[in-house]
This record gives structure tokens, C-alpha cells and sequence, in this order.
């Protein structure tokens, strides 16, 4: 479609294009028949018809004729002809000069859809890239719109999913596919837009966006069936562990309390008392498994909140020992007395390096040692909790994965198989590491946490 600034440079230059042919023209008479000339016409109606159109190459062919007619064609200065095979000349060079004009305008149309299929094509090309590329498609679909605004040849675009309303100085171009409208394209309100390039190039875009679209749903639901299915999963493993770790200490507690409270049971003050020790025991393991339970609730809503504080890590050690209970003989301190302290939330890190230590006296032959020993860095502290039982082989990288319990395991090892998931939730809540190294000899457990400059908490 021409607009006026195309006629303000093309009717001065296509009257530029008779002048100077007829310039030509001139210069030539004197050296060819004049009839023989006119066919010169042609090349100033070629580029007129190639850069601006048919209809302004046909005014070029029909002003050339009739300045050869008042230049050249006897009686000159007049229109009038004398010779009757002027005029078969004369339309012969108006006929050849206009289909000649069409053939080039039209060789123009069909280069110039091309272009215009070619650029259609690029951008969906770049589009599809981008959005196999990962790109997210917010961003993909603010390129895209810029993108589809050059080539509907608006100078202002936006691509929305969905349905959008238009604002002040704005149209809004439905992007279907399948009767389905499956974003807007929202462009500035200005020239009349080509409908042969909308129709083919908007329902091209509606194609792309819907697999898009469609993945993007698919991916969505994909998600939630994984959370489910993790959800299930977590659900299963929790009653297990509620069937086993809650019922054994309760059914030991109510065997013991029964026995203490039967009247008729003759119970010496030994028995007495050991009856009344395992009822401790087990509580205190009871109250172990559901504190277990409710810090794997928090850490997987993301509800822990650590108040980080220095520490110097043989006062944490050494807090997290107390927290062990049996088997703490067996734990060998190699703690560097010139580690820096760390900034971490005392309790959380506390447990941390119980859960470790008690896993590993757990998963170790009975009277062999643990060693804990601290290895300072420049930017953090590690820990090292290391046994020497089986190791953890195959299942080292599901080691913290929650419910799991170790087939390395000893037949009196007992947990609900969640203190190593806990220990790397809370160790990440305190900006620390917690991995397993390679080690020979057995399980080795490596606690990264960072240091920091600062007075040091008492």
C-alpha cells in the first residue's frame, strides 16, 4: 500500500525519468530514426513501475507518449499527427511501455511478499527458538510482540495471553487458533494495517503460542502429579514411621505403667525402678520422634527462622554431646582450638551435629570410635563426623532423603529415619553444606558453616 510520502518522491522522480529520457531521446534523433527511439520510453517506466506501482508506471507510459508525440512526431509542438503509421507507432510504444510497467510492478509485488513471508517466517523461527531454548515466556512473549509489531509494520506492540483490552490510541488484534483466542496482540492505533498479512501471519503466531501454551499447562500438571506423587510418598512414609517409632516407645511405656500399676504384681524396688528408667527412656525417645517429626514440617514449609548468633564451635560440640545420650563415650574430639567461631542459631546447629553424631554411633560396631574434628577454612568452619562402620555405599546420594533408613544399620539401631534430612535442612537454613565424602574406613559427614568477625557469645 502506497502512502502519500511514497507519491511526494515518486511523482517528481517518475517526471524525472520522462525528462531525462526525453533528454536522451534528443541527443539520439539525430543519429537514429526517430520512430526507432521511442522505445526508449521503457526505461523510464521500468523503475517507475518496479519502485512505485502500476497505476503511477501507467501515468509514466502515457506522459512519455505524449511527449514524444509533441517533441518528436511531426507537426512538432502539437498532438496532432501526419502520418497515419505514427499513431500504430505511437500506441505500439503506450501498449509495450504499460504491459512492460505491469510485468515490472508485478515482478516488484511478488518480491516484495516475499520479503514480507521471509521476515513472517524469520520471527516465528526466532520465536519457537527461543521458547525451546527456555526462555521464560514472559520475556518471550515481549520479544515476540516487538517482533510481530515490525512485521505488521506498527511502530508499538505487545503479545498477552488471553484476552486484553486495548488502550487510548490502541487496537487490539485477536491471536485465534481453532476458534480460540489464544492471546491479543495489542498494537498503536495508526495506518490501515494489511489484511493479507494479518489473516496469514496471526494465525501462524496463534499456532506457535498454543503449543506453547499447551506445554506450558502440560509442565503445570506435570509438576502436580510429581507433588502428589511426592506428597503420597511423604504420606506412606509417615505413617510407617508413625506405626513403628510412635507405637513401640508407647506400647513399652503402657506395658511398664501397667505392671507398676497392677496391685497384684509383686515388684521389688530393682524392678521397680528399672521399669520406671524405661518409662523415661522411652518417653524421652517418644519426645525425640515427634520433635523430628514437627522440625521435617517446618523445614519443608520453609517456617524455620534461624536468630545467628557467634559461636565457638567446641561450646556447640560440646552442647550437642550432652543432647546424645548413650554411646557419647565413644566420641573422639579432634577440635582445632584456634577455629574461628561461626555465626549460626546455637540450637539448630546443636542438632545438627547431634543427629550426626548419633547417626553415626548408630551405624558403627559397638566400642569402636566416632571422631569429630573441626577443619577451619577462610570463609567457614567444617565439621567432620566420621565412623567406622560399613559405610554408605550405594545409598550415599539418598542418604538425606527423608523416612530412609540405612540398610547398614545394626539390629539395635532405632530412628525414624529422618535426623540426617533434618540435620541439611537446618544447615542450609544457617547458609552451611552438609555432604558425605568418600572415606574407606566408613561414613564420613562433612558440615560446612560460615565464620564471621565478631565478638564471640559466652
Amino acid at each position: 500500500m502506497r502512502t502519500r510520502g511514497d507519491l511526494l518522491v515518486g511523482v517528481p522522480a517518475a517526471a524525472g525519468a520522462v525528462v531525462l529520457v526525453t533528454g536522451v531521446v534528443a541527443l539520439l534523433e539525430r543519429h537514429v530514426p526517430v520512430l526507432s527511439l521511442g522505445v526508449l520510453y521503457v526505461l523510464a517506466v521500468l523503475p517507475v513501475a518496479m519502485l512505485w506501482g502500476t497505476a503511477l508506471a501507467a501515468v509514466v507510459s502515457v506522459a512519455s507518449m505524449l511527449a514524444f508525440n509533441w517533441f518528436f512526431l511531426p507537426p512538432r509542438h502539437t498532438f496532432h499527427l501526419r502520418e497515419s503509421g505514427n499513431w500504430l507507432a505511437l500506441a505500439v510504444y503506450l501498449g509495450t511501455a504499460i504491459v512492460v510497467g505491469a510485468l515490472a510492478a508485478r515482478a516488484r509485488r511478488r518480491r516484495d511478499d516475499a520479503e514480507q513471508r521471509r521476515a513472517e517466517a524469520d520471527v516465528l523461527a526466532e520465536a519457537a527458538a527461543d521458547l525451546l531454548r527456555g526462555t521464560g515466556l514472559d520475556d518471550a512473549l515481549a520479544r515476540l510482540g516487538e517482533l510481530s509489531g515490525g512485521v505488521l509494520g506498527v511502530d508499538g506492540a505487545r503479545l498477552e495471553l488471553g484476552e486484553a483490552e486495548p488502550g487510548r490510541g490502541e487496537r487490539a488484534l485477536p491471536v485465534e487458533s481453532n476458534l480460540r483466542r489464544v492471546a491479543t496482540l495489542v498494537v498503536d492505533d495508526g495506518p490501515a494495517l494489511d489484511e493479507t498479512v494479518v489473516r496469514r501471519f496471526l494465525p501462524a503466531l496463534a499456532a506457535l503460542l498454543a503449543v506453547v501454551v499447551e506445554r506450558r499447562a502440560l509442565e503445570a500438571e506435570a509438576l502436580e502429579a510429581e507433588a502428589l506423587r511426592r506428597s503420597d510418598a511423604l504420606k506412606t512414609a509417615l505413617l510407617r514411621a508413625v506405626s513403628h517409632d510412635l507405637r513401640s516407645p508407647l506400647t513399652a511405656i503402657l506395658a511398664s505403667a501397667g505392671a507398676l500399676a497392677n496391685a497384684e504384681l509383686r515388684i521389688d524396688e530393682g524392678d521397680r525402678d528399672s521399669l520406671v528408667a524405661g518409662i523415661r527412656e522411652e518417653a524421652t525417645r517418644l519426645d525425640r520422634v515427634v520433635g523430628d517429626l514437627l522440625d521435617l514440617s517446618r523445614l519443608e514449609a520453609g517456617a524455620v527462622e534461624p536468630h545467628r548468633e557467634l559461636w565457638p564451635a567446641e561450646e556447640l560440640v560440646a552442647q550437642a554431646l550432652e543432647t546424645v545420650g548413650e554411646g557419647r563415650e565413644r566420641v573422639l574430639l579432634e577440635l582445632d582450638p584456634e577455629a574461628p567461631p561461626v555465626q549460626v542459631d546455637a540450637a539448630q546447629i546443636e542438632r545438627v551435629l547431634a543427629n550426626l553424631i548419633r547417626n553415626a554411633l548408630a551405624y558403627s560396631p559397638a566400642g569402636s570410635p566416632v571422631v569429630v574434628r573441626t577443619e577451619p577454612g577462610a570463609t567457614e568452619l567444617r565439621v567432620h563426623v566420621v565412623d567406622r562402620g560399613p559405610g554408605l555405599g550405594p545409598e550415599r546420594p539418598r542418604v538425606f532423603e527423608a523416612f530412609r533408613r540405612g540398610a547398614r544399620a545394626s539390629e539395635t539401631a532405632r530412628g525414624s529415619g529422618v535426623g540426617l534430612a533434618i540435620a541439611r535442612g537446618f544447615a542450609e537454613a544457617n547458609g552451611g553444606e552438609l555432604w558425605t565424602q568418600e572415606d574407606g574406613a566408613g561414613a564420613h559427614f562433612v558440615l560446612a558453616l560460615p565464620t564471621a568477625a565478631g565478638p564471640v557469645r559466652a
